[in-house]
């Protein structure tokens, strides 16, 4: 078991969300810290009230449906969205989306539901606005698809629009090679461009300008059994920071690294350079190692188009500066004491506040951790704010 190892960052808060240690996506509004669980545990959502970082209480826990699990979590416009997707093997009762209202953020209720079908959604992308963004597999579909949900009345969110590759749906002829596999992740948004993490297939930019006729601008993949997570668009720059997610323990499979691609000529994009990696050494400690999520310059969070952070499973939290796109370079990293009974770090996810708070989680036991920069990371942070 490996003890704490930082450079930049330094520990200033975490919660073990009352034992159920197995945190997923979070997500900051205010005083209130909603974290999605991963579903071993059996609960579903927490908050947590962070108005003292270094000592945050759990206030509301909700258990995960059974059969299922509700590990993630977007806020935006007083409302809180919640995935509601089947959990190995199980058979919820529905599967889809959940809507809550925000008047008190430490107790949400629901105020809608949209009904996915299926297996259920996944991820969801929503910033607020009319229109969220789901990953889901609803019936007659073999994996995650891509659909547009309208929200201009939450109480009665509706289906808008859906995009899939060519043969996803049951009984279309598969146009691809039998070594792959398509599957949506999640996209992020940048003005009628839609960057869209294509699980074993690399990037695929939408075209959404005209959400009844959805276009492929391109595609680019660089390895088989890549598992393309995190899309994330530089748009004054014109370059995308993609992350590829590791699915088995000790390094099994290609590596799952961070990639820089350049979007200049949108049609034709080129893998530029690859972010530095942690170092072998971490393929001996056990369960993931490899690139996972990445700060995604939400509205309301910290944002800059130079400073990357990405979860990196038992490598902890790095941050790379990408100033220069052909030589980016890490500047800071942090990784936890490991939990009692846990193998490795299994550090998942994470969201930086505009007050350059840190909040990770980890996927098996650890929780939660507040992070605050050190001194020359702050400095750096606040010139390379967006």
């Amino acid at each position: 078991m490996h003890g704490e190892e930082t450079s930049g960052l330094r520990l200033v808060g975490t919660s073990d969300l009352g034992g159920y240690g197995d945190g997923m996506q979070v997500m900051r509004q205010g005083d209130a810290l909603f974290v999605g669980h991963f579903g071993p545990s059996g609960m579903g959502t927490s908050i947590l009230d962070i108005s003292d970082r270094t000592s945050p209480s759990l206030v509301h826990q909700v258990e995960a449906p059974p059969g299922a699990h509700t590990h993630k979590v977007q806020t935006a416009d007083g409302l809180l969205l919640v995935n509601h997707e089947a959990f190995r093997g199980g058979q919820p009762e529905r599967v889809g989306m959940s809507v809550l209202d925000l008047t008190d953020p430490f107790d949400p209720k629901e105020i809608g539901f949209w009904d996915s079908t299926g297996q259920g959604v996944h991820r969801i992308v929503w910033e607020g606005g009319r229109f969220a963004y789901v990953s889901a597999t609803p019936e007659g579909f073999t994996e995650r698809i891509w659909v547009v949900v309208d929200l201009a009345d939450p109480e009665r969110p509706l289906e808008r629009a859906r995009w899939s590759w060519p043969g996803m749906a049951k009984g279309e002829q598969r146009t691809w090679p039998d070594t792959e596999k398509r599957s949506v992740h999640h996209a992020l948004v940048s003005g009628d461009r839609a960057y869209l993490g294509f699980w074993d297939s690399g990037m695929v930019i939408l075209d959404i300008s005209d959400l009844d006729s959805i276009e492929v601008v391109s595609h680019l993949n660089w390895v088989v059994g890549g598992h393309t997570h995190t899309c994330l668009p530089l748009p004054s720059r014109g370059l995308v920071v993609v992350t590829d997610e590791p699915t088995f323990n000790d390094c099994q499979g290609p590596p799952h690294m961070i990639r820089i691609v350049d979007v200049a000529d949108e049609a034709h994009p080129v893998v530029k350079s690859m972010c530095p990696t942690p170092g072998e050494e971490f393929c001996l400690r056990g369960l993931r190692y490899g690139a996972h999520c990445l700060h995604e310059n939400r509205p309301g969070s910290y944002r800059s188009d130079t400073l990357i952070f990405a979860t990196y499973f038992n490598a902890g939290l790095r941050v790379y500066d990408v100033a220069n796109p052909d030589e980016p370079r890490e500047v800071a990293y942090y990784i936890p004491r490991c939990p009692p009974d846990q193998q490795a770090i299994q550090i998942n996810d994470l969201f930086v506040d505009e007050d350059l708070n840190f909040f990770v989680t980890d996927r098996v036991n650890g929780g939660v951790y507040i992070l605050e920069p050190e001194e020359s990371l702050r400095a750096a942070m606040i010139r390379a704010r967006r």
